[in-house]
């Protein structure tokens, strides 16, 4: 059903109380007070995020509230992030803010899966995280 050209949009005036599960891409530029599960995130400088996102990709430039976990995230300038930040690829423009911890995905998933055995979560010598900075 989802194809590379369908997304939804989430005006500026519009606030949403509750969680958003999408297929397809979604556009943020108004609030949403909730989880936000999608293919693609794309946020509106003006826009505000309560709740956790997960994602295959997201560019955030708004206010995030909660846990990020994206495979591919950019995070803008303009952005303001309060929580944990989960992903494979990540890019950071200089000027974002953001309050919480980074983790890359395989490293969460390493230790969602030791705290379930009650043992520390290992750490690989080949552990590559990919991270850079956006001047």
């Amino acid at each position: 059903m989802a194809n590379g050209s369908t997304f939804s949009v989430i005006g500026p005036d519009v606030t949403i109380r509750g969680d958003i599960e999408a297929s397809v891409d979604l556009h943020v530029d108004g609030k949403v007070i909730g989880n936000i599960a999608c293919a693609s995130l794309v946020q509106g400088e003006s826009s505000r995020v309560e709740g956790e996102i997960k994602a295959e990709s997201a560019r955030l430039s708004g206010e995030v509230q909660g846990t990020i976990e994206v495979r591919d995230l950019i995070v803008l300038k303009s952005a303001k992030i309060t929580g944990d930040v989960s992903y494979d690829t990540l890019t950071i423009e200089q000027g974002a803010a953001v309050d919480g911890r980074f983790a890359p995905l395989r490293a969460k998933a390493a230790a969602t899966k030791a705290a379930a055995q009650g043992s520390p979560a290992p750490i690989a010598a080949d552990d590559q995280r990919k991270m850079s900075l956006a001047g």
